[in-house]
């Protein structure tokens, strides 16, 4: 996994590329906030709060991120060593 796995995702923009719920599918917007489990999000039509374990994203336009593998405390995130994939 890339390098914006230990990165601040705070005021960088995600876009959700699969998920679960076909209805998240193109959501795009900056971030929030980020908890163990979810991303709150700035969108055009207003806040969404995500849950990391039924999507699948992007963070600036990168390489696509498993939701369901980063569901730790950003601060855990940042520091944790992620296998390849």
């Amino acid at each position: 996994m890339g390098e914006v796995m230990h990165l601040p995702w705070l005021s960088r923009t995600i876009t959700v590329v699969d998920s679960l719920d076909p209805t998240l599918v193109g959501l795009s917007g900056t971030v929030l906030d980020e908890t163990r489990r979810t991303i709150r999000v700035l969108t055009d039509s207003g806040r969404v709060r995500l849950a990391k374990n039924v999507i699948k994203f992007t963070i600036d336009s990168g390489e696509v991120i498993d939701g369901s593998v980063v569901t730790q405390r950003p601060e855990d995130r940042i520091n944790r060593r992620y296998g390849r994939s």
